[in-house]
């Protein structure tokens, strides 16, 4: 990457966590507008938004939208990306790497996991699926795992600083136990 192409990606990271509290500033103006009614951004918007994270603060290369199974890669690991602004998610299948955000509307993010796919599918892999075929698992859930299962090693670490507020999963340990 030239300097010219590294100084513009550095101006949209910089841009993002603006750009999301500004979408939940209008979320919030609507439902003073119409009281009653919920305008919060969910489904395609909440996914494409922690995929533009990854992509930006975690270097993930995305993939054509709708890849099965995995969003994007980075270092040859295929990365599945999942945003949230509840308390849990929903897996299909067992990725090989899991990333896994909660928004929050200031433009900061909690990360809730960041490790094998494999651990986080073991979680679901035995309790039966919803009609359309996914597994809910709640970020507590997630976040225990991450907290006793995963190594350091197995952490994607980010490519540049994250959004003030920004909270970074724990992890269990700095190697793999010997």
């Amino acid at each position: 990457m030239n300097s010219q192409a590294a100084a513009v990606t550095v101006a949209i990271a910089d841009e993002v966590p603006a750009l999301i509290r500004d979408l939940y500033a209008i979320v919030a103006k609507l439902e003073t507008i119409f009281p009653g009614r919920h305008f919060t951004p969910d489904g395609h918007l909440v996914g494409s938004i922690g995929e533009a994270l990854a992509s930006t603060y975690y270097a993930i290369e995305l993939c054509r939208a709708s890849t099965e199974g995995y969003d994007g890669v980075r270092e040859g690991r295929k990365v599945e990306v999942k945003a949230t602004q509840g308390d849990r998610i929903a897996l299909s299948s067992c990725p090989e790497h899991l990333l896994v955000f909660k928004l929050n509307e200031d433009g900061s993010f909690d990360e809730c996991f960041n490790g094998p796919g494999l651990l986080a599918w073991a979680l679901v892999a035995k309790r039966k699926s919803t009609k359309n075929g996914q597994h809910q698992v709640s970020l507590a859930a997630l976040r225990r795992m991450m907290a006793t299962e995963v190594t350091a090693a197995q952490v994607l670490e980010p490519v540049r600083e994250l959004p003030e507020g920004t909270k970074r999963a724990r992890v269990a340990r700095s190697t793999a136990p010997t």
